[in-house]
C-alpha cells in the first residue's frame, strides 16, 4: 500500500514539474494552495490533493522540489491518507513532525517520504489541517540537515471535498 504512494508520488512530481509525463495523472481542479488530480491504478481510480511550501529553512540549502500530499484510494478504503514527500532522503529512522495550530503528530520516514505513525490519527489529522491556516513540516535530511517547511491550508476543505466521492 505504501509503495502504491511512491508512485503516486512520482506521479503527483511529474503532474507538477512536467506537464508532459503528466498525461497518467489528471488535474481535477485547483483549490487556493491545493490542486487536485487523479489517476486509474490496478485496485481503481486514485484520487489526491497536493501541495507546495510556501516557506523552506534554511534557506541556504537548495531543497529541490517538496510536496504534502493527501490522497484517496476508494477501490482499497483508503479515505485521506497524508504523506509528506521530499526531494532527497530523508534521515534513516528519523521522524517528521507535523504543527497544525497547537496540535503536534508524527510520521515516519522512508526513503524521501513520510506518513502518519499512527494510522489512526489520520482523521485528527485531516480535520486538524480543515480548521488550520497553516501547517509547519519539521525533517531531517539525510546529510543530518534540519529542515522546515511551511504548507498553506487554505484550500484544504473544498479540495478534499472535491475528491470525496472519487470513484
Amino acid at each position: 500500500m505504501r509503495g502504491l504512494i511512491t508512485i503516486l508520488a512520482g506521479m503527483a512530481v511529474a503532474a507538477v514539474a512536467t506537464p508532459v509525463l503528466a498525461q497518467s495523472a489528471t488535474k481535477i481542479g485547483q483549490y487556493n494552495a491545493w490542486g487536485t488530480y487523479s489517476y486509474n491504478a490496478n485496485g481503481g481510480k486514485v484520487c489526491y490533493v497536493l501541495t507546495v511550501p510556501t516557506d523552506k529553512q534554511p534557506a541556504k540549502l537548495d531543497h529541490g522540489d517538496i510536496f504534502f500530499f493527501v490522497s484517496q484510494k476508494p477501490g482499497q478504503n483508503v479515505s485521506y491518507e497524508p504523506q509528506f514527500i521530499a526531494s532527497y532522503n530523508l534521515q534513516e529512522n528519523s521522524k517528521v513532525t507535523v504543527t497544525i495550530k497547537n496540535k503536534t503528530f508524527s510520521m515516519f520516514t522512508r526513503g524521501k517520504s513520510a506518513w502518519m505513525e499512527n494510522a489512526a490519527q489520520e482523521p485528527e489529522f485531516i480535520a486538524a489541517m480543515k480548521g488550520g491556516t497553516d501547517m509547519k513540516v519539521a525533517a531531517k535530511s539525510g546529510k543530518g540537515n534540519a529542515t522546515a517547511y511551511t504548507f498553506s491550508l487554505k484550500g484544504i476543505s473544498a479540495a478534499l471535498s472535491s475528491i470525496a466521492k472519487c470513484k
